[in-house]
């Protein structure tokens, strides 16, 4: 270690829980930080700044300009560039003794056991349960611990799993839910990620260094908006903790393939003749927001307010991004509607 890595990480080594060994381990670790948005942020730049060696940031997304509003590491002057290479160019400023290696892709079980392989542990800082089972199920193959945040509206859930044979996100959770909205649909409090992400990359720390209580076997929970903590305890459930293979899990809302139509489709039918319902599913927040006009009923009143729409016309559903929309259509078609097509992606790219 240099004498500038003495000086920057000072405040480290005289605590004499972490001390120069410590220093030295986070050092050595390599850590994957699975997701560069809200969460991933913070746990990168504290990470960063504690002296983690090496880095690697798995994300295929881009910068958008709604993600300014929580994901820190990110200006107005970087809408548009792959959310990995910023986080990268970004990180190696903040620290020059640390490597931040952007991998630019979608986990997915083809990839999974390839680019976990290298690093020692995972912090899961992804926005999907998809992702999120197939992070657990190769952290499990690999015997490697991860480190889990969540978030959803003001509320945050933390946790870290599969860490010396303790219980694994399955334990936990053994089924992905029918569905779950994601942030750009109901919204989220800016700072949330901030607070989760800071308590995954305090669980990372510990890890690396030994220091403390790992939150292993137990759920942190808190609320925001009262700054109430809750502590869950869960244990391993062997059922659930060697899975035999890697498989690409996919939510309920996205196994079967439903009718879709693009932007530039929906838009050129729109302007022809041809009557067709555009069917709003989001909730009357959104819509008051930002609107294409049609009927809005929000997703949960649809099926009371089949009985109103016709069906001798096209409908096109559509939401904030393709997933709710999607649902609707499958109810649609359950109750005999036949022309009903899902808005690819939604309000996204219309």
């Amino acid at each position: 270690m240099t004498t500038a890595e003495f000086r920057r990480y000072d405040r480290h080594i005289r605590l004499p829980e972490i001390g120069l060994e410590g220093q030295q381990k986070l050092k050595a670790a390599r850590v994957l930080v699975v997701g560069c948005g809200g969460l991933g942020c913070p746990v990168l730049q504290y990470l960063t700044a504690a002296g983690v060696g090496t880095l690697g940031l798995l994300d295929f997304d881009t910068v958008d300009e709604t993600n300014l509003q929580r994901q820190v590491l990110y200006a107005t002057a970087d809408v548009g560039r792959p959310k990995a290479e910023v986080a990268a160019e970004k990180l190696r400023a903040q620290n020059p003794f640390i490597t931040a290696q952007p991998h630019l892709a979608r986990l997915a079980a083809a990839n999974a056991r390839t680019l976990l392989a290298d690093y020692d542990l995972v912090v899961d800082c992804s926005d999907n349960f998809a992702t999120r089972y197939l992070l657990n199920d190769a952290c499990v193959l690999l015997g490697k611990p991860f480190v889990f945040g969540a978030i959803f509206k003001f509320e945050g859930q933390i946790s870290v799993f599969n860490y010396q044979g303790g219980p694994t996100y399955r334990c936990l959770f053994p089924e992905p839910p029918d569905d779950s909205p994601n942030c750009s649909e109901i919204g989220v409090l800016g700072v949330l990620p901030g607070i989760v992400g800071t308590f995954q990359a305090n669980e990372a720390i510990k890890l690396i260094t030994g220091v403390g209580e790992v939150l292993s076997g137990r759920l942190l929970m808190l609320d925001a908006l009262t700054l109430a903590f809750t502590t869950f305890a869960f244990e391993a459930v062997a059922a659930n903790r060697i899975p035999c293979e890697l498989i690409d899990n996919q939510l309920i809302c996205e196994t079967d393939a439903v009718p879709e139509i693009t932007a530039a489709d929906l838009k050129q039918q729109l302007k022809g003749e041809k009557a067709l319902l555009l069917l709003d599913v989001r909730e009357e927040q959104e819509y008051a927001t930002r609107n294409i006009g049609g009927r809005l009923i929000p997703l949960g009143q649809l099926a009371a307010a089949l009985p109103t729409l016709a069906r001798d016309k096209p409908i096109v559903v559509h939401c904030a991004s393709g997933r709710r929309s999607q649902q609707a259509v499958r109810l649609l078609q359950a109750h005999g509607f036949e022309q009903v097509a899902s808005l690819r992606n939604g309000l996204a790219d219309f």
